[in-house]
């Protein structure tokens, strides 16, 4: 599964003001409540491609006060469905019913991004995937290390035989969870492996495929009387390979412990931390491809423009142009069958 580096891909797309305000992508959001929204909206109202019409807040539950919020447009559901100038539907609302709102967008013939992970029912996404196919529509995965470009560079090393042969995938995602945001993962039998989990088994499924063998162990050992599966394993196994990926909701600086570890029998790959500034570190036997023998710390370069922004690039490039999405259907139904089956719900 070979992917376009960021580099490329943002050579080919334009973060230039278009030479016309009509050629914008006029683009709504459903949902509030998902982690990843304000930002998105940020990034929406930001980029140039776009025309950011407003925001549909279906359900009471979800935010409507902040900062982020000045100066939008609040729309009702109807009003964005039957809209046909808007071509791209974000999809930002709780897991629960993330993907019954992508259903009622592409049923209205709109793209579609919808934030991970994409619910809990693996037919429901088949079937939205199919349907998408059939109005020539694309539904994209708001995983959010696709254009990681320290994560892209230990993949390439990995996929292009640097390392050698690669026989382990190692990585954590620790996140420090305050009450709120427990009590709704709470309800999902996966937890924390559920929320978070899904962005590491994205990363292995880009580099090794479909796993043979997927088993999650989900443990409660936090104090709170939730029940939440709040210190998780995942381990998928391949022919030749392991992948391992754990995350517990109480590390007070999880997020600086963050890593994701690629080794081989030419030696690794080690992503640390996830934030900007991007670094990698290689540890190399024999010198391959651009790194030398022994160790190496590098500093990669990171995206241009808002966080998101190349997610939503690509979009503009594949509603505009008709350009291949670099991650297919199949890519994502891998994904959340794996997740699924990891988190005890498929």
């Amino acid at each position: 599964m070979r992917r376009r580096t960021f580099c490329s891909l943002a050579a080919s797309l334009s973060l230039t003001p278009r030479a016309f305000a009509d050629t914008r992508i006029r683009v709504a959001m459903i949902g509030t409540a998902h982690g990843h929204a304000a930002s998105k909206i940020r990034a929406l109202r930001k980029l140039p491609d776009y025309d950011f019409v407003g925001i549909c807040r279906p359900d009471d539950d979800e935010p409507r006060d902040g900062e982020v919020f000045q100066g939008i447009r609040w729309l009702s559901l109807d009003e964005i469905l039957n809209d046909r100038s808007i071509q791209l539907v974000a999809v930002e609302t709780r897991y629960a019913r993330n993907l019954g709102y992508a259903e009622k967008a592409v049923q209205a013939g709109k793209f579609v991004h919808l934030d991970k992970p994409p619910g809990s029912n693996l037919a429901r996404l088949r079937a939205l995937f199919a349907e998408a196919s059939r109005q020539k529509l694309v539904v994209q995965l708001g995983y959010q290390w696709r254009y990681h470009t320290a994560m892209q560079a230990a993949i390439e090393a990995a996929r292009k035989g640097w390392l050698g042969d690669v026989y382990l995938m190692r990585a954590s995602i620790d996140k420090l969870l305050g009450p709120e945001e427990r009590h709704e993962l709470a309800q999902f039998k996966g937890g924390l492996l559920f929320e978070e989990g899904c962005h590491l088994i994205d990363r292995a499924v880009d580099l090794f495929g479909k796993p043979t063998k997927a088993t999650g162990f989900l443990r409660h050992d936090g104090e709170a009387a939730d029940g939440l599966a709040d210190n998780c394993l995942a381990v998928l196994e391949y022919e030749k390979a392991m992948v391992e990926i754990t995350m517990s909701a109480f590390q007070a600086h999880g997020s600086l412990y963050r890593f994701l570890e690629l080794s081989g029998t030419n030696g690794r790959a080690l992503v640390q931390p996830y934030a900007p500034p991007f670094r990698l570190a290689v540890d190399l036997k024999n010198a391959a491809g651009p790194y030398k023998a022994g160790e190496q710390q590098l500093r990669l370069p990171e995206p241009q423009g808002p966080v998101y922004g190349p997610d939503f690039m690509e979009m503009a490039h594949i509603i505009r142009d008709g350009a291949k999405p670099s991650y297919s259907p199949e890519h994502d139904l891998i994904v959340q069958e794996t997740l699924l089956r990891v988190c005890g719900m498929g």
